[in-house]
């Protein structure tokens, strides 16, 4: 259910992408320093966004540092690090051991089991020092559990949930910004549950697992109706957005919410309507 916070790379100039990229090193660094190379494994661009939105936002001193890792063996790579950094991995490595919980309890399976045994002692790490956001998570993450079990309420009201996580992780300190920190967390959590449904309909609809589309997905208009579903969420993402002083990094997150975070939901309905035409024919 993450990773739906994408740049898109072809709109942004070769200095904007380079910075981009350097954040998202220094997250991939900040996972190996603090949780070792399972952590790692959480790495995810939807952290990214919110390191580059606080970063920015809380005007934070920046640590770069030229390096080689595993992924890039041969050539140094600048990763880019700030406070907010160690806060952004912390989280990856929570909502992913909620979320293998969640993918265990939904569909027993064996890989979330699995990795929630890997995850669960850096988890607990993380709750203990971030205790009210760690009980927030965990229990909206077991409402979503009893929401989507119960199948029968509204869309928005199972979104809402998994939103409500997601401005919780966004909501930095109890400050001025607070808000809206929080209203564009909701709303992007909400976006990000959808489009996630949207991917996953075909798959659910097979097995039989809970998809909030299962119901309108027939409809003629079934693509048209989700879209205006993403983009009222999106709507609601950019004008608390807009609200905020940002400055250094407003171009390139301007890149993710206006143009990015489209990038999964065109990929995923190509994809589609390109397999319902081979049905056809």
């Amino acid at each position: 259910m993450f990773g739906y916070v994408l740049v898109n790379k072809p709109e942004l100039k070769i200095k904007e992408f380079e910075k981009y990229r350097s954040y998202y090193c220094g997250l991939c660094h900040a996972l190996a320093d603090r949780h070792g190379q399972t952590g790692r494994m959480t790495l995810n661009y939807d952290m990214t966004f919110l390191i580059m939105l606080l970063s920015d936002l809380y005007d934070q001193e920046e640590t770069l540092e030229e390096s080689r890792c595993i992924v890039h063996p041969v050539h140094r790579h600048t990763s880019r690090r700030t406070e907010v950094t160690d806060y952004c991995a912390d989280m990856c490595v929570l909502l992913a051991y909620y979320k293998c919980q969640d993918d265990w309890n939904d569909e027993k399976k064996v890989s979330a089991r699995a990795s929630m045994a890997a995850l669960k002692h850096k988890a607990d790490k993380v709750a203990a020092k971030y205790p009210e956001k760690a009980e927030l998570i965990a229990k909206k993450m077991n409402m979503l559990t009893i929401v989507e079990s119960a199948r029968n309420l509204p869309m928005d009201k199972v979104a809402k949930v998994f939103g409500e996580i997601m401005a919780e992780v966004f909501v930095y300190k109890d400050d001025v910004w607070k808000e809206d920190l929080y209203r564009l967390g909701f709303f992007l959590g909400k976006y990000i549950y959808l489009l996630d449904a949207y991917e996953d309909i075909e798959k659910d609809l097979k097995t039989g697992d809970y998809n909030p589309f299962r119901e309108i997905y027939g409809n003629e208009n079934f693509d048209e109706q989700v879209l205006n579903m993403l983009l009222l969420m999106i709507g609601e993402c950019t004008d608390a957005f807009e609200r905020l002083p940002l400055v250094e990094n407003v171009e390139i997150l301007r890149n993710i919410l206006y143009s990015g975070v489209w990038v999964r939901y065109g990929k995923s309905k190509t994809t589609r309507l390109e397999k319902e035409k081979k049905e056809d024919n």
